[in-house]
């Protein structure tokens, strides 16, 4: 790479955001796909002026650039060898118009977040990919993903309502902007005049057109949108088109503003079984213009990868192997609507045989579990994988007429070339399906397998029955060497004319949609050695992303896998002993010391791996010389809480001293009560009080709304619903191990819980009484561990199912935050605590994209940049609120530090909202 290139690139970036390293440029190097390029330089982009500056240096030095949003693509559209661009987190504006008409979305928001910008018009954008929790609008527009409801109506190229693009030479179209279209129609003359003249010709050849036309009618994402040349005769509107579906291959898409589409809020799924695969497809055909949103195929392998999962009707198992299932969902704005367009969907059951059928229910437990059957598909087949292989998703579309004839002629493909856990699913309306299969690249043998079977999926839907071999998921690397075989070589040569025009140094990802490299799909596939049973099924998604604290700071759970494969791979190899030696050292901080290990990554993995498992256990590789440390410091645990409390206190003195000291830190709490049953109230009911060791040590911060410690607040509030707390003898020695299992001190955690069990026990009357956890992180890590006798509930499941109901409660009028902790939303406890703040406030405001807060219990105080990094975006979204709430202590003091409102446990705000005598009291 040309050093005037990398010298001009430092001066533009700052060194935060300039990525070289081995660790670095290999955790950027893997996106969804199996292919992987290891990229020189990886640069995290915060600006449209950036990318201006960055494509033309690139066109100043002839260097290849790729964009990347969140890597979710399947295809190996997002990784590259050379200047890999990866947007930032300043890229989040989104603008809802009028009464949810369209949205203005930056690339950097995630689909899901856009469509919650919608919710309260009951509105939503078009495109609906499986991936939408974690996807972003640059990829979803770049790649013209849609999904299962989507169809082609409502994909990004037919909801496009204004583009704002950088092109190759830096130069800016917004097509929302007039003085911005009458300057670049000036600048860029001879441009629009080449896409006016290729339009005219496209037109002119009858031929052409009507094969662009066909392929349209279909889900198509294979090659660029040549349909941008028949639907429209402005050059702005085309040029604005053929960026839906480029692939970063033609510009940088900064903005787009969509036409919204209505998100009905009745919704009704039934699951209806057919004997045959040809009596199931010719019910898809009459289905197509019924009321329905969505209609899903299941071959009986997809079906019977789920049959032993928890809830799938016992029938599922005895179903015939040529059975085939269609999962049908209608929705409507009314119930009247859905209910009439209900009975038209069950007149059509009479001309249909049926093999068995769940009949249409509006009940969300049912419906939810008829799509859990669809959704667990995938991470079924990827489940029972073998170590070392990966999990290809295919995505083709054929005719709706062949549909049936097509998926049958998958599964004999599959029998031939041996993948015998193949599984065919699909958008059944569009006769778009996906076929799910588990790879080796190990060999050359198993590439050649892999080749065959392309080659002949190539003739079979592109050749044989004209569909489209990339339906939603982007050409790519996988299928470029396809593109002239699905097209013929006069649309062919059209997209390399546009490539050409558009790209016209060919710097802009190239090798992606098209290449003239004909082995490119069995180039650069990417290696999945084993590295530890815990992470080895990852199929590295990107899913977990999101959700991740440590994801702008470090590394993400994906990256952190990514880098224990490629360590482990080193070392049993031999291979590159001095860059083993960088990863390992590398990873000490980027993967393990900044690693919540919050579990959250586990909530949104197909596949459930939960990488603070992994953290956890290499720490206890590492911290092995800290067990007798952490032995004593368990056997000593009431000592260790008292000298905590001192050290609060000491730091509170001296806080002009201490680099970390903050206004949040919390005072010490030295007005632990206790309560035992001999005392308690004879007609209130006793409940006994498992107070957290932060609880214990921690009271309110300095100048606090409310100086009561978390005791306190809990014993007036329950008793306010006839509940007494009692708060045994003994509370200072106990813990849940958690401390202790965080720094992979596994025995001493077990050891911690052993202890508290036998307390708890011994103070509950052998579980007579229920248990009080006041602490969601605690409840988790107790959760299936202590004996079955003790009824351990969480205070929030507590405070909604048995307090609420007995208070009377005064809403505040203005906006209260909420914090749902990573404990709590994995405890299923997201829709109480929500309800609990509704009784409290009429405004409730739960920040995006915050699912952990990072301050991971003592990692806020000992590396506060993971807590900050993580609560970067909070501020901001609730500068109007007076207060904030949140069921863990150590989370609310980096909360209220990083948000500038005080933070405090729910019951805080319960309490002080509830009448004092406002309860059906009194158990007699």
């Amino acid at each position: 790479m040309h050093a005037q290139f990398i010298q001009a690139v430092k001066q533009l970036i700052p060194a935060e955001r300039y990525f070289d390293d081995p660790i670095a440029t290999l955790a950027y190097g893997a996106d969804a796909s199996f292919y992987r390029l290891l990229p020189k330089l990886v640069l995290r982009i915060e600006s449209e002026a950036e990318v201006v500056s960055l494509l033309k240096l690139a066109n100043e030095y002839k260097v290849a650039l790729t964009f990347r949003a969140a890597g979710t693509s399947l295809s190996g559209q997002a990784v590259t060898d050379s200047v890999l661009l990866v947007l930032g987190e300043n890229w989040q504006q989104r603008e809802v118009r009028g009464l949810g008409e369209q949205i203005r979305l930056q690339p950097g928001v995630i689909g899901a977040q856009a469509n919650r910008a919608l919710t309260k018009f009951q509105r939503k954008i078009g495109p609906d990919p499986a991936s939408i929790n974690s996807c972003k609008i640059g990829g979803i527009v770049a790649n013209n993903a849609s999904g299962m409801c989507c169809g082609t109506a409502h994909n990004s190229f037919n909801t496009l309502a204004a583009m704002r693009v950088v092109l190759f030479d830096g130069s800016v179209l917004d097509t929302e902007d007039p003085a911005s279209i009458t300057a670049f129609k000036l600048s860029h003359s001879a441009l629009l005049a080449e896409l006016e003249l290729l339009a005219r010709q496209t037109r002119a050849d009858t031929a052409l057109t009507d094969k662009i036309r066909h392929k349209y009618r279909l889900k198509n994402t294979t090659g660029f949108s040549l349909n941008a040349l028949t639907e429209f005769t402005d050059p702005i509107d085309i040029l604005t088109h053929l960026m839906v579906g480029s692939e970063g291959c033609l510009g940088f898409i900064s903005a787009v503003t969509y036409n919204t589409v209505p998100d009905y809020p009745h919704r009704a799924s039934a699951l209806w079984v057919f004997p045959t695969v040809e009596s199931c497809c010719r019910a898809v055909s009459v289905l197509k213009t019924a009321p329905v949103s969505a209609v899903e195929l299941l071959d009986r392998r997809s079906l019977r990868s789920v049959q032993n999962k928890a809830g799938m009707p016992s029938w599922v198992s005895t179903l015939s192997d040529n059975a085939c299932a269609l999962l049908i969902e209608s929705t409507a704005a009314s119930n009247n609507l859905l209910q009439q367009q209900l009975l038209q969907l069950t007149a059509l059951l009479p001309q249909f045989e049926l093999e068995q059928q769940v009949a249409f229910s509006s009940d969300p437990g049912v419906y939810n579990q008829l799509w859990a059957i669809r959704k667990g598909t995938f991470p079924a087949v990827g489940a029972v994988r073998k170590t070392g292989t990966t999990v290809i998703i295919e995505d083709v579309t054929f005719p709706l007429a062949q549909l049936a004839e097509g998926v049958s002629r998958l599964q004999q493909l599959f029998d031939k070339y041996y993948y015998t856990e193949a599984i065919i699913f699909g958008h059944a309306l569009e006769g778009n399906l996906h076929f799910v299969f588990t790879q080796g690249f190990d060999d050359a043998t198993q590439v050649a397998r892999y080749d065959a079977f392309m080659q002949d999926v190539a003739a079979l839907v592109a050749t044989e029955f004209g569909g489209s071999l990339k339906a939603e998921h982007g050409t790519g690397r996988n299928m470029a060497p396809f593109v002239e075989l699905e097209w013929g070589t006069e649309a062919y040569q059209l997209m390399w004319r546009i490539k050409h025009l558009l790209d016209p140094q060919h710097i802009l990802n190239p090798d992606v949609v098209l290449s003239h490299n004909p082995q490119l799909h069995l180039q650069n596939l990417k290696p999945l050695p084993a590295t530890n049973h815990l992470v080895d099924k990852c199929i590295e998604c990107g899913f977990c992303e999101p959700v991740c604290p440590s994801r702008n700071l470090t590394l993400t759970p994906r990256q952190r896998i990514v880098t224990q494969r490629e360590i482990s791979r080193l070392q049993r190899s031999g291979d590159e002993p001095e860059r083993l030696r960088i990863l390992q050292q590398s990873y000490q901080y980027k993967g393990n010391d900044t690693c919540a290990a919050c579990g959250m990554c586990s909530s949104a993995c197909p596949v459930g791996i939960n990488t603070g498992d992994l953290t956890r256990q290499l720490r206890a590789v590492n911290n092995r010389q800290w067990r007798s440390v952490a032995a004593f410091l368990a056997r000593h645990f009431a000592a260790v809480s008292t000298l905590a409390r001192f050290g609060l206190s000491i730091g509170r003195r001296f806080s002009a001293l201490v680099p970390f000291w903050h206004s949040a830190m919390p005072t010490a709490n030295y007005s632990v009560n206790r309560v035992d049953n001999k005392t308690a109230d004879a007609n209130l009911q006793p409940v006994i009080y498992l107070a957290s060791c932060a609880g214990r040590v921690m009271a309110p911060q300095v100048a606090s709304q409310d100086p009561r410690t978390l005791q306190q607040v809990s014993a007036n509030l329950l008793k306010k619903a006839g509940y007494q707390l009692i708060v045994p003898d003994g509370i200072n020695q106990q813990c849940c191990g958690m401390p202790f299992q965080s720094k992979g001190q596994f025995a001493v955690g077990s050891l911690k819980q052993q202890e508290l069990e036998q307390w708890l026990l011994q103070v509950s009357n052998n579980g007579q009484w229920p248990v009080f956890s006041d602490s969601s992180p605690c409840s988790l890590t107790l959760k299936g561990q202590l004996d079955s006798r003790l009824n351990i509930i969480d205070s929030v499941d507590f405070l909604h199912d048995q307090v609420l109901p007995k208070l009377s409660l005064t809403p505040l009028t203005k906006p209260i935050a909420l914090h749902i902790t990573c404990s709590a939303s994995q405890l299923g406890q997201a829709q109480k605590l929500q309800a609990l703040l509704s009784a409290c406030s009429n405004q409730v405001v739960v920040p995006q994209g915050i699912s952990c807060c990072g301050f991971a219990g003592d990692k806020g105080f000992v590396l506060p940049q993971l807590n900050a990094s993580a609560l970067s975006g909070l501020k901001l979204q609730v500068s109007g609120c007076s207060q904030g709430v949140s069921s863990s202590r150590t989370c609310e003091i980096g909360l209220s530090h990083h948000s500038s409102i005080e933070y405090q446990h729910l019951m805080y705000l319960l309490d002080k909202q509830s009448d004092q005598f406002g309860g059906k009291q009194v158990l007699k």
